[in-house]
């Protein structure tokens, strides 16, 4: 089996820490407004998202870096309604993601056989 690239790791574990934050600090923000609104509802599916992501990242899931990707492609698509500067940074956020998780050597890890946990 092919070791996983450190950008890999890197970009998983920031996956999982952010939808870990985000979830927390919206969850808490909107809960004591508007408990169970479907804004929030959305927020922590997104949350959610960037958490599955992250963690299949890590087990090498070819789907996750899609979805990592999509994450990011979305957020993306929602700084068009913010700022400029907000949206350049997401797309420069997502021209790096890209960059690191098609590279040869995030292929190969993605690509290589995996064996079920015993």
């Amino acid at each position: 089996m092919n070791h996983r690239p450190l950008p890999v790791t890197i970009i998983g574990c920031v996956f999982i820490l952010t939808g870990a934050v985000t979830g927390i600090f919206h969850f808490t923000q909107a809960w004591a407004r508007r408990p169970l609104s479907p804004e929030l509802i959305g927020i922590e599916l997104t949350a959610l998202a960037a958490i599955v992501a992250g963690a299949f990242l890590l087990r090498g899931r070819d789907w996750a870096r899609w979805l990592a990707l999509a994450w990011m492609a979305f957020h993306v698509v929602l700084s068009v309604f913010h700022t400029i500067p907000e949206l350049a940074i997401h797309s420069v956020l997502f021209a790096v993601l890209a960059y690191f998780l098609l590279r040869p050597s995030a292929n190969r890890y993605f690509r290589s056989p995996r064996t079920p946990p015993v």
